[in-house]
């Protein structure tokens, strides 16, 4: 998939699985257990033992499902996980490097970002979404609804925080998708294997996101009209 195709999927599904597991294989099963319960796409932690290798098993095996590579900290590790065929980039903070880096090698990039300075300094750079990590401690769907009055032009992605009870609110503030990690992909669904208890957790927080942009699109027909 190319960039732009890597994007419209994001924004299509609104949803990011983060596959943060402490094995290779329990990162390929969560990667495949989400693919088949709908969302083809996965972000691989560099936090997982063997992370790239994961990355590079998983392009190769599956095609069809976009595989990105997360917690990055260098450049070094960005690119080693290009070359595995990433798809897409995250960091949890703001790493400057990494946006250039993937700006100029014209992959997707979602910088992790909190403060209102981080997160148009993210955008300014190049980035194409800005992750708002974390969300819940500085007041959930309230802060992203208050970085989107002053950046209305700034597709935020919520993280950190992002469960069942709140997937629909973050989407109803503004959030363009969510990043989802152990919430959707249970430690206990993993170690036992339970791939349709996360195929049914798939197809929840896919729900969430549906529902809430069609509460949304009555509000966008307003302002259209108006």
């Amino acid at each position: 998939m190319n960039k732009q195709q890597v994007c419209a999927r994001i924004e299509e599904l609104g949803v990011i699985p983060a596959a943060r597991v402490s094995t290779p294989e329990g990162a390929r099963f969560a990667a495949e257990a989400v693919s088949r319960g709908g969302i083809p796409i996965v972000e691989i932690p560099m936090t997982v033992p063997h992370a790239i290798e994961v990355i590079s098993s998983l392009v190769r095996q599956f095609p069809e499902m976009t595989v990105g590579a997360g917690s990055l900290l260098d450049t070094k590790t960005a690119r080693l996980c290009l070359e595995a065929g990433a798809s897409f980039l995250t960091t949890e903070a703001l790493d400057l490097d990494v946006v250039k880096f993937a700006v100029t090698e014209e992959i997707v990039v979602l910088p992790g970002a909190l403060t209102p300075t981080e997160v148009i300094t993210a955008w300014k750079a190049g980035s194409d979404f800005v992750k708002v990590c974390p969300c819940a401690p500085l007041g959930g769907e309230s802060y992203i609804r208050a970085l989107k009055a002053p950046f209305p032009q700034v597709p935020l992605i919520a993280a950190g925080g992002v469960n069942q009870k709140t997937a629909s609110k973050f989407i109803l503030a503004g959030a363009v998708a969510l990043g989802v990690g152990r919430e959707l992909i249970p430690d206990d669904a993993v170690e036992l294997r339970k791939e349709h208890q996360i195929h049914e957790l798939a197809r929840r927080f896919l729900g969430f996101v549906r529902e809430a942009r069609a509460q949304m699109a009555p509000r966008q027909e307003d302002v259209l009209l108006k």
